[in-house]
């Protein structure tokens, strides 16, 4: 029986890396957000000389907003990989901080933090295009913005309440047992 049971454990252990494939088709959609990056910038550089100056601000903050999306889902890719995959090793000295440092309740703070960031560019290039927008649209956007904002809230109260009570391990919640 005990044999069983290692061997059921080791099956379950190593079922981490079926979530490997999923970060390659992250690491592909960035090199797809990436095109589309340029694509973006071209299309700026090309209308730069008869743009308007809010035509241009709404192109950068186009840009802003696809620089965004591309930070969240690198955040993805490391974290999720070093939190639920393996250790990423590498002998690059410029390995960034943060990679070593987030853990599952940091990776849902980068995560609200972001997307909170994104929805607050959309709303602004809403606002510097507002002959564009009714009413009704622009109070989805605000709403869906406020609705993020009470979201990352909850979120930050939530590990903080988790941090002074504790954690059943005897770990300290946001500290990896190593």
């Amino acid at each position: 029986m005990a044999r069983l049971e290692r061997f059921l454990e080791s099956i379950i252990f190593h079922s981490r890396w079926a979530m490997a494939p999923f970060y390659i088709g992250l690491v592909a959609a960035l090199v797809l957000l990436f095109i589309h990056f340029l694509i973006e910038l071209a299309h700026l550089a090309r209308h730069i000389l008869s743009a308007t100056e809010a035509d241009i601000i709404l192109g950068i903050l186009g840009l802003v907003d696809l620089t965004f999306t591309g930070n969240l889902v690198l955040i993805v890719i490391f974290s999720g990989y070093e939190n639920f995959v393996s250790k990423i090793e590498t002998r690059d000295q410029d390995r960034p901080d943060w990679m070593t440092k987030v853990d599952f309740g940091g990776l849902k703070q980068k995560l609200m933090t972001s997307i909170v960031a994104i929805s607050a560019v959309q709303v602004l290039k809403a606002f510097m295009n507002i002959d564009k927008y009714d009413t009704g649209r622009l109070s989805w956007l605000v709403g869906i913005h406020v609705l993020f904002l009470g979201s990352l809230l909850a979120v930050v109260i939530a590990d903080r309440i988790g941090e002074r009570t504790g954690h059943p391990s005897g770990n300290a919640p946001g500290t990896k047992n190593e």
